[in-house]
């Protein structure tokens, strides 16, 4: 091999005619490959574990470990069961080379061979090995991407929670302690009035209550726990009948399945809506929409309640968190309200490309 100009590839040739050896580490090494040579297949699978090589040229007939033991071998064990084995053999049957392919080889060449068909093929079979590496790594590369990203968003999700239990349970913390020490205060002297604050402070306890378990159910990586997405958000509506007495009127027409993720956040997004609602809108009557389109998913949620300026909420009452959760899909929100006319909550999420549930 010309030493100015790096290998093409590191090959090994297993064959126990010292010609052939001569003749293909020639050819190869003139054409620009590093070419090492063994007679027998136990020295073979011992080069291979010192140095796996790019590709192996193997013969069959060879005293003592056969050329279909020896890539049995190398096809058994994890370290080398990716390289490429090409046979090179004077057995012509059909039955041989069936054999060969059964035991792990990549290609068959039949002596007497051609150097240039030796040559194509060796060709061929590292430039596949080549493309199969690269493709490994771009695996690995989007892996670790996919990683990261996870790890954005999980860091992304814990800010949004910091921020709602610094303003819902933060807040009622605060007016719980205000309460409660004016009714020491107060115990003496008006216990009657003590009392009312006492009632107050049970309140904003419950309360508070409920922002702990939201903030951890919040936290949960997967929030439907194995149920599909009508099944989730029925019990999201049982619930909020429980707590209001209002029963949203349910439209769910899933015709298709979605991926994980869109199933997720159109659950926070009906989650987050129904807790706003129950806590502010004071609502008779609420309709929740949910249907699969082409393009993905159409989520509608909408009460009769108070509403309120959009522009004045914007970080409000979980607004920032769905707008947040469907801009990481690439989705469009849209929130409609005023003071007295209710309010209407419109999300578009896109299909995402991956594994569906």
């Amino acid at each position: 091999m010309n030493c100015a100009q790096p290998s093409k590839g590191d090959i090994l040739i297993v064959d126990d005619t010292p010609d052939n050896l001569r003749l293909l580490s020639a050819m190869l090494d003139k054409q620009g490959y590093e070419v090492r040579s063994v007679t027998n297949g136990s020295t073979a699978l011992m080069g291979v574990r010192a140095q796996p090589p790019d590709l192996i040229l193997l013969d069959i007939n060879m005293p003592g470990m056969n050329g279909y033991e020896v890539c049995q071998h190398l096809k058994a064990n994890p370290d080398t069961q990716e390289i490429p084995v090409i046979f090179i053999s004077a057995l012509n049957e059909i039955f041989d080379k069936v054999k060969a392919f059964s035991a792990g080889g990549v290609d068959y060449i039949t002596k007497p061979f051609q150097v240039e068909e030796v040559l194509v093929r060796v060709e061929n079979q590292l430039t596949v090995r080549r493309l199969q590496v690269q493709l490994l790594q771009a695996l690995e590369q989007e892996r670790a991407l996919n990683q990261r990203i996870e790890e954005l968003a999980m860091l992304e999700e814990r800010n949004r929670i910091a921020r709602d239990i610094h303003d819902s349970l933060g807040h009622a913390l605060v007016a719980l302690n205000i309460q409660m020490e004016t009714a020491l205060a107060l115990w003496k002297n008006d216990p009657e009035q003590a009392y009312t604050f006492l009632v107050e402070a049970k309140q904003l306890g419950s309360e508070a209550l409920q922002a702990v378990r939201q903030s951890v159910s919040d936290i949960r990586t997967d929030p439907l726990q194995g149920q599909l997405l009508e099944g989730a958000i029925a019990a999201l509506v049982r619930e909020f009948h429980q707590t209001t007495g209002v029963l949203p009127e349910c439209q769910i027409n899933l015709s298709h399945p979605l991926s994980n993720q869109i199933d997720t956040v159109a659950y926070r997004i009906v989650q987050e809506g129904l807790t706003n609602i129950c806590k502010h809108a004071e609502a008779t009557t609420v309709r929740i929409e949910l249907q699969t389109t082409p393009s993905g998913l159409l989520l509608v949620l909408q009460d009769n309640g108070k509403g309120f300026r959009v522009d004045e909420r914007y970080t409000g009452f979980g607004l920032q968190g769905m707008r947040e959760r469907i801009a990481g899909l690439g989705g469009e929100l849209k929130i409609v309200s005023e003071p007295g006319a209710g309010c209407r909550i419109t999300a578009k999420i896109p299909r995402l490309p991956g594994k569906i549930r």
